[in-house]
């Protein structure tokens, strides 16, 4: 009989493009997303936890431009080969929501929502194909003041979460603005049917050039956006770069758009609409502007926080009208040790269009979607978070017969509301106790022997003060203030409490 080949086990490895989060992790986010959910409900936004799993149908054309439906995405087929997909993002479930339970939802309807989404996509530094999305949004009303609102809310949630203001600002763009602009450019309008045809075919392939042209700007500057959008220019390797090859007349209106930003807002409206000149598209984006600065004016959001600015080119298609991004200013030291700003760390738009795709009709929508990851990282840069959580308060095993005492005491711990747990290791060695504290970075150790017990005391042993005065202190100040003391066990909440408060004083 040929010998079974053995199986070899299985590799204990995280799969490529996840990572798992550990106490200190899931701690730091659960808290910066209850305090960023405090805001979204201050502003009368409901909570909604779609399924994390979709139809691909239902995720349409927002998916990767791909031959494939589970490309792009982790997706299979149900046994009646219906394709299932996990979540790409979440503003297309609340499509799918809005439409399917519009008839029992208030119009407008607000909600906000914070989960995993997934995307089958290529890993790599920093990018994950599991990553958390903190969304915000408005379904069912075209007035600007909803615009204005997830701006200035979303300003409150930074402030909110630790970045000070003057460290970011929310820049608001309108991509009617921009479509006038490249009307004026190429001829070109795309809310019109027949420019899907083959005769505008240059022009629809010009105009995806001249918008990720305009994406370089801040790279670039107004020099090297004027040698793209022409014939091309050497980049900084020396390779050269081809242009999107148009004239210098055709340029000139991008240009102008691009510089349009003035000291102020008024400013930049007035050089926004000398840049769109008299195209209808571009003279409605202006208008939806002036109207958004003028409600968050009205609110007393200033420059400071939310500014117009013209470079704010969303790529999302679905993207109808205003668009906007929150960048923290503040300098970093990247890789190579060279400063350079933060970045942003949200974006969001007005998507008139999306939740049309199952009603058959229109649907004004504006939302933004806050990365989770991207500002937890900003908020370490700041100090705001980060170093060792700390752990639960300890209760040693002196003698394995007492257990019941030692549950007793964790028990009274836990009903006052403090974080504790018993040692449920071999208790034999009890430096070994002491060692697990440590690494749970315990901030206190409760000790109760045969002796203590019959003197009806305990041991309270400050551990957090204890590793300062192993570090550093002297002689006369640990006398002073001794890293472990007795208490009456009629005492030992009010005890514990005191030492806790004491440690975070």
């Amino acid at each position: 009989m040929a010998k079974q080949k053995k199986q070899p086990r299985p590799k204990a490895e995280t799969p490529k493009g996840f990572r798992d989060y550990f106490g200190a992790d899931v701690e730091e986010r659960r808290h910066m997303l209850d305090a960023i959910a405090g805001v979204y409900h201050r502003y009368g936004f409901d909570a909604l936890e779609s399924s994390g799993v979709e139809t691909v149908e239902a995720l349409g054309k927002f998916l990767p431009d791909v031959d494939r439906p589970n490309e792009g995405v982790f997706a299979w087929q149900d046994e009646d080969e219906t394709w299932m997909a996990l979540r790409y993002d979440l503003t297309a479930p609340l499509a799918r929501v809005y439409a399917q339970h519009r008839n029992d939802l208030p119009t407008p309807y607000r909600r906000y929502a914070m989960g995993p989404v997934w995307r089958n996509e290529k890993p790599g530094p920093g990018r994950y194909r599991q990553f958390y999305q903190c969304d915000a949004d408005t379904v069912g009303t075209a007035s600007m003041a909803a615009d204005a609102e997830i701006c200035a809310m979303l300003s409150d949630a930074l402030e909110e979460v630790g970045i000070p203001r003057g460290d970011y600002v929310v820049r608001i763009n309108n991509r009617k603005v921009l479509n006038g602009v490249l009307q004026i450019a190429l001829g070109y309008d795309e809310n019109d049917v027949d420019a899907q045809l083959g005769a505008a075919y240059d022009a629809a392939n010009k105009r995806d050039a001249v918008l990720r042209t305009i994406d370089k700007f801040d790279k670039v500057g107004e020099a090297g956006v004027r040698e793209l959008l022409g014939k091309g220019r050497l980049d900084a390797s020396g390779a050269y770069i081809d242009g999107v090859g148009l004239t210098n007349e055709q340029a000139e209106p991008v240009i102008r758009f691009l510089t349009s930003k003035g000291a102020d807002n008024a400013t930049t409206l007035a050089n926004l609409a000398d840049a769109v000149g008299d195209t209808i598209i571009g003279q409605a984006g202006v208008a939806e502007l002036r109207e958004i600065a003028d409600f968050l004016a009205a609110q007393g959001y200033g420059p400071d926080r939310i500014v117009i600015d013209p470079s704010v080119v969303r790529g999302l298609g679905y993207y109808t009208g205003p668009v906007f991004e929150a960048e923290l200013t503040f300098e970093i030291l990247d890789d190579k040790g060279r400063p350079r700003q933060f970045g942003s760390v949200a974006g969001g738009g007005r998507y008139d269009d999306l939740v049309a795709r199952f009603t058959g009709q229109t649907v004004p929508a504006v939302g933004v979607s806050i990365g989770v990851d991207r500002l937890l990282a900003a908020l370490r840069e700041k100090g705001r978070v980060g170093g060792t959580a700390q752990g639960p308060v300890v209760v040693t095993v002196m003698d394995r017969d007492r257990m019941a005492d030692y549950q007793t005491m964790v028990s009274d711990l836990r009903n006052a509301g403090i974080r504790a747990e018993v040692y449920l290791g071999n208790p034999k060695n009890f430096g070994n106790q002491m060692k697990y504290a440590d690494k749970r970075n315990s901030p206190i150790a409760i000790i109760e022997g045969g002796d203590e017990k019959e003197r009806g005391v305990v041991q309270l042993k400050d551990l957090i003060l204890g590793a300062k005065i192993a570090e550093n202190a002297t002689l006369e100040e640990w006398k002073e203030r001794p890293s472990q003391i007795e208490v009456s066990r009629a005492d030992l909440v009010a005890e514990v409490r005191k030492m806790l408060d004491g440690q975070n004083a």
